[in-house]
């Protein structure tokens, strides 16, 4: 879809709008997609698009997979700034999950973003029949009841830039979130005076067929619509009429305390990693080195005006983001000019903001990508670089449950697939999971897990498995010599989110006849915690406005 109909300012920056065309398409194309096939979306020579890849790729916004670029979860920054900027998840999320827990149906929060409306918090209920919409998901406001509500305070000038975005896609061909539909272009108009009156407004199946949604607008101090939070269902529970009878009251509650919230938080504090300026300079002068001419250095500058906003810096002047980048502010301004003309960025004056637009910049296909995903090209790199089997686990009741695993081809090895599931008390990854639990809950479940011996070597004994627990929390890894396997040796660390809390471990396993302990400490334990780290990096950024599943 294209991003803008307007004239390209003169003092935009060409290399910038290719590479942000280069982002769209891979979004569009969920994510991956060959150097080829981008060239042919984007009309740009393939020279171009590899230059642009191989600068993406320096940043760590995309990955080579074979032929094909992939988009990272470290690309989730650009998005993250402008979630962070409005504040919306961290002070309306809260209020959201604990209105889905007691209504015990979907709740979404989503932002007016011009013709249309971008989702930015989802709490779900998990049923068979799952309600859920992407972070960052377009859709057209015609379609939602959060367009209805929106609509009610549309200018005529907004008005007319829907009506001729609708008179050249009436199916709404160009938002791949929704199926085509073909609607009155009168529809609209009825419902959103509709909404305006009524104070709340309905879709009744106008997404897909069985899904019905009631929406309450969420306002400022000024009595403007900064998003609006919906309850989502099925018509197997319930009608259009019978949500809003039972959700309509507790529906406002809930909107009522997010806009108090909202007009008495204290500010936020800035994120201090926007601010290293001369960081990113000393960055972006050594990928320059490292690439030369494949290095698109206008990329990475207009790329990184995005990341100087977040939280507790909203809206910033030309000189404050000069000051966050270490660019000059020539070199601002027309990274601004050019993100304004694009859409991503809105001037008020002096000072510049972020616009939900930086969501579409691979924010959606990212945020539904579990952690065992996020894990795989880490693991690939661990089981290359140490030559032996790289998987991931996470604790499901008294075992270990494989989520991701890279295996290494020998004439033996370790016959392990993802679903395999072992007792978390007698191998490395289950130790590391377990001593990562507070101490009273790791006691309690050595208790009543199974300790039969799998090996002579097995340690059965619970003030034993204690002790060793108590090690591993310790020294941060847990090596296992010969207990789950006569023959066979792992060594783990923890992968931990952002609260620090241990979510999956990352283990290497070998044959005891390739590595001694010794070995294993020296050559295995520094690389595996290279991988967690990176591992925990993605998470983290993932994890910032997304929940991220644990399993695959």
């Amino acid at each position: 879809m294209p991003t803008t109909d307007l004239p390209v300012p003169a003092e935009a920056v060409g290399p910038l709008i290719r590479g942000i065309a280069v982002l769209r398409e891979l979004t569009e194309a969920d994510g991956r997609q060959s150097l080829g096939a981008l060239a042919r979306g984007t009309a740009l020579a393939r020279s171009t698009v590899d230059r642009i890849a191989a600068t993406l790729t320096r940043m760590g916004y995309l990955r080579q997979i074979g032929r094909d670029v992939a988009l990272t979860p470290r690309l989730m920054e650009l998005g993250n700034a402008y979630l962070g900027a409005t504040r919306l998840p961290d002070l309306l999320g809260p209020h959201a999950d604990r209105l889905a827990d007691t209504l015990d149906e979907s709740v979404s929060v989503a932002v007016p973003d011009r013709d249309g409306i971008r989702f930015v918090h989802q709490a779900t209920r998990r049923r068979a029949l799952s309600l859920t919409f992407r972070i960052g998901d377009l859709l057209p406001a015609e379609r939602t009841a959060h367009g209805q509500m929106f609509a009610a305070d549309w200018t005529e000038e907004e008005w007319a830039h829907w009506r001729e975005r609708w008179a050249a896609d009436p199916q709404n061909l160009r938002f791949p979130a929704v199926p085509p539909l073909r609607q009155s272009a009168d529809a609209l108009a009825e419902a959103a005076a509709l909404a305006g009156a009524r104070g709340w407004a309905v879709d009744d199946q106008m997404i897909e067929p069985g899904l019905i949604a009631l929406v309450v607008p969420v306002r400022d101090a000024q009595g403007r619509a900064l998003c609006g939070v919906s309850v989502v269902s099925h018509t197997s529970r319930h009608s259009a009429r019978s949500l809003r009878e039972a959700v309509l009251p507790t529906l406002r509650e809930t909107v009522a305390a997010m806009e108090d919230d909202l007009r008495h938080a204290p500010p936020a504090e800035p994120d201090r990693r926007s601010e290293d300026g001369a960081g990113a300079a000393e960055w972006r002068g050594a990928a320059k080195e490292e690439l030369g001419r494949d290095f698109v250095e206008a990329l990475a500058r207009g790329l990184a005006v995005l990341t100087a906003f977040g939280p507790g810096r909203a809206a910033l002047s030309l000189t404050a983001v000069a000051e966050a980048t270490g660019l000059a502010r020539a070199t601002v301004r027309r990274a601004l000019i050019t993100l304004e003309h694009l859409g991503y960025v809105a001037s008020h004056g002096r000072e510049f903001s972020l616009t939900p637009r930086v969501l579409d910049l691979g924010f959606a296909p990212l945020s539904h990508q579990p952690l065992s995903r996020i894990a795989e090209p880490h693991l690939a790199d661990l089981a290359v670089a140490v030559q032996d089997s790289a998987s991931l686990a996470v604790l499901t009741g008294d075992d270990i449950q494989y989520t991701a695993r890279i295996a290494t081809r020998r004439v033996m090895s370790v016959n392990i697939t993802v679903g395999t599931r072992f007792p978390a008390f007698a191998t490395s990854m289950g130790r590391v999971l377990l001593a990562g639990l507070p101490p009273a809950e790791r006691t309690v479940r050595l208790q009543r897990a199974d300790r039969h011996p799998l090996t002579s070597r097995t340690v059965t004994d619970p003030a034993r498995l204690v002790q060793l627990l108590e090690t591993v929390e310790q020294d941060g890894y847990a090596l296992v010599d010969e207990e789950l396997e006569e023959g066979l040796r792992s060594v783990a660390v923890p992968v931990r989110d952002r609260t620090g809390r241990v979510v999956a471990a990352v283990g290497n396993s070998t044959h005891a006849g390739r590595r001694s302990l010794a070995q294993c400490r020296e050559e295995l334990l520094p690389a595996l915690r290279t991988a967690a780290a990176r591992i925990e990096s993605d998470l983290h950024t993932a994890g910032r406005h997304v929940r991220i599943a644990t399993a695959s």
